[in-house]
């Protein structure tokens, strides 16, 4: 079971696994003396990145955790290649969080030893509200997991951004330690008190499903930069239970062409005469052939089209996401033998672009056909891939 800052990455977790309900985090404590505001990694694209954030009501629909509500409300934030790069000094850089929402993550994840503020301070590469450019881009869907808000996915995001994708990141309200809405409320983690009943993966990433086809049906009239959007070209791409949600959507959503699952165990039923449009899972070594989750095998068995199963040698559950990169403002110090925070994050980063390149671009990729001598940790399963 995964914890919410990562304990198996020396980070004691802020996320449970989407492998099966999660349980409570461990407390953790710095083990070393932190090293200040975490910078994430420059992104590698062509473009400056631009943010925004928008908020969003779905009055067809109760709220599936807070009963009192009778709509779902969701915080969606956007990454898109801007204008320009003019004004983008640190003080102008999106916030990575706010103070509060920082406060909440680490009482989640029982870090203690650092300021409350202290994910808050951690310095971004996008420029908040900056002009969006470009015209017929594709769109990129971004599900965090379970407990986590989709800031989490932040470094990802800006990459993607920065190479001509629009990203919209969804908050799923009440799954994570803080959402805040747009009266300015902190939505807490209401879904942490349900993860032990029967049925809750399959419940979560049907309600991520319908977040998902909600999003893409508001979007257009929710952002001014929407008419950028190629909305015949769509993927999700998700970590944890966000990845399983991946795979929800795209059963549920003709319009998501393509997906990629990192590291979730799959809860959605896929059709029994097969599944025809291009989806990767992208994993630790725990979903290795026999290596303790068989639900990629046994969803591998029903992929019909182009489809991919790729294991990181040395990779976490959290490393496909920004929290290694936090660890030295934590204070904690990774665990010996894993995958280093800045290759994951770039390992992360390449082969989520060249599946992105290849399905919404119609840039065939090589990279995705066989292994790499530049990333040797990078096996192909579930022939060519070991457990490691």
């Amino acid at each position: 079971m995964r914890h919410l800052l990562a304990a198996a990455a020396g980070l004691a977790v802020l996320a449970a696994s989407a492998c099966s309900a999660p349980t409570p985090p461990r407390s953790a404590t710095p083990s070393a003396t932190p090293t200040g505001p975490a910078t994430l990694p420059a992104p590698t694209g062509a473009h400056p990145v631009g943010t925004t954030a928008l908020h969003l009501k779905d009055t067809s629909r109760p709220d599936p955790w807070n009963l009192d509500a009778r709509a779902r409300e969701l915080k969606v934030t956007l990454w898109y290649p801007a204008e320009q790069r003019g004004g983008q000094r640190d003080g102008q850089r999106a916030p990575y969080m706010t103070p509060k929402e920082s406060e909440l993550l680490l009482k989640g994840g029982r870090i203690t030893g650092v300021p409350d503020d202290t994910l808050s301070r951690t310095r971004t590469n996008a420029v908040k509200d900056a002009e969006p450019t470009g015209r017929e881009l594709p769109l990129v869907v971004l599900s965090p997991g379970f407990t986590k808000p989709v800031n989490a996915l932040t470094s990802l995001a800006e990459d993607l951004a920065s190479r001509g994708y629009v990203v919209a990141g969804i908050d799923h309200t009440y799954e994570s330690y803080a959402t805040t809405l747009a009266d300015g409320r902190v939505a807490e983690c209401l879904a942490c008190d349900s993860d032990a009943d029967p049925g809750f993966g399959a419940g979560v990433v049907a309600g991520r499903a319908a977040d998902v086809s909600f999003v893409l049906d508001q979007l257009p009239s929710a952002w001014d930069g929407a008419g950028r959007i190629d909305r015949s070209r769509i993927a999700m791409v998700g970590q944890s239970i966000g990845g399983a949600g991946a795979m929800a959507a795209m059963v549920k959503d003709p319009r998501v062409r393509a997906g990629i699952d990192m590291d979730g165990t799959t809860y959605a039923r896929i059709p029994k005469g097969g599944f025809s449009r291009p989806f990767m899972f992208i994993g630790s070594p725990q979903h290795v052939p026999g290596g303790g989750d068989n639900s990629w095998e046994r969803d591998w068995k029903l992929l019909t089209g182009w489809k991919r199963w790729i294991v990181l040698t040395g990779a976490d559950h959290q490393s496909f996401t920004d929290i290694p990169l936090l660890a030295g403002a934590l204070g904690i110090k990774p665990a010996y033998g894993l995958l280093p925070a800045a290759r994951a994050a770039e390992l992360t980063r390449t082969y989520v672009a060249a599946f992105l390149d290849q399905h919404l671009r119609s840039r065939r990729q090589p990279l995705l056909d066989k292994p790499s001598s530049r990333y040797p940790e990078v096996g192909f399963c579930p022939a060519a891939c070991g457990r490691s």
